[in-house]
């Protein structure tokens, strides 16, 4: 039961979330991010540990990003260094180098 004021409110018994709940850590995907335009080698040096190319004139970054909190800390960088972001999708990882 959790208290709020002088109620009290049942806890769910069908829904708990544990710490390493899929739904509160998330888990690690492979992302495609679409960024307007070229971005310079500064504008890049944010985003170490994604690989950039350039698509139809704009930049396409992609990685593993570990969990939610990743994702949007990615976006606000984006939005930080005053970026327009065009697209955000999960995708498949490449294949395994053989």
């Amino acid at each position: 039961m959790v208290g709020v004021g002088n109620r009290s409110i049942p806890a769910s018994p069908t829904r708990r979330l544990g710490l390493h709940d899929p739904e509160v850590t998330g888990r690690a995907c492979w992302y495609a991010i679409r960024i307007r335009g070229r971005l310079g080698p500064v504008a890049l040096s944010a985003f170490p540990r994604m690989v950039a190319e350039v698509s139809d004139g704009d930049t396409v970054l992609t990685g593993w990003l570990e969990d939610q909190s990743a994702v949007f800390g990615a976006i606000a960088q984006i939005e930080a260094l005053g970026l327009e972001l065009l697209e955000l999708r999960q995708v498949r990882p490449p294949p395994p180098a053989s």
